[in-house]
């Protein structure tokens, strides 16, 4: 995924599992569509997170699961991979327990982190984890979030083979 002809062009290129769907999000025709009707910073809040964008996202279902592998992008800029990534997480709200740690793949070098994510939800926090590298184009940010945590377990070996096969373009 995010190579020349894939769903998604990206600074990176990745395995993505087999079954997962990846579709490009494009923010530039969904804030057109959204016109009036919808605010803007809920817009920008859906289709933002922290110092990064929404680009892509692979969904879990044809494979079987109920979840996303989702990438954001974000402009080049003096930020750190570890710095992104704490920017991503304080963004996303209602996290605790926020574990980071760096990680080498295909020569890019990156942070990793796993926390909880208890927005409310009626089953309470659920894991999840996310990486960023940052390329010459800027930061990449990889998001695994399931339905709860058994989806996510089920689901953590997409995130790992994306990591392991992570390449810049």
């Amino acid at each position: 995924m995010g190579g020349p002809g894939s769903a998604c062009a990206l600074p990176v290129t990745f395995t993505l599992a087999e079954r997962w769907k990846a579709v490009a999000v494009d923010t530039g025709r969904l804030t057109a569509e959204a016109g009036d009707d919808v605010d803007a910073d809920v817009l920008d809040a859906v289709l933002r997170q922290g110092p990064v964008r929404a680009a892509c996202e692979a969904d879990a279902k044809p494979a079987g699961h109920i979840g996303f592998l989702r990438v954001w992008t974000g402009d080049g800029g003096g930020d750190d991979a570890r710095t992104v990534l704490e920017a991503f997480v304080a963004a996303q709200e209602h996290t605790s327990g926020a574990r980071y740690r760096s990680f080498t793949s295909g020569g890019l070098t990156g942070a990793e982190v796993a926390y909880r994510y208890g927005g409310g939800l009626p089953q309470g926090a659920k894991p999840e984890r996310a990486l960023a590298v940052v390329t010459p184009d800027g930061p990449v940010v990889l998001h695994l979030g399931g339905l709860d945590g058994a989806e996510f377990r089920a689901m953590t070996p997409a995130f790992e083979l994306a990591r392991d096969t992570l390449r810049a373009v």
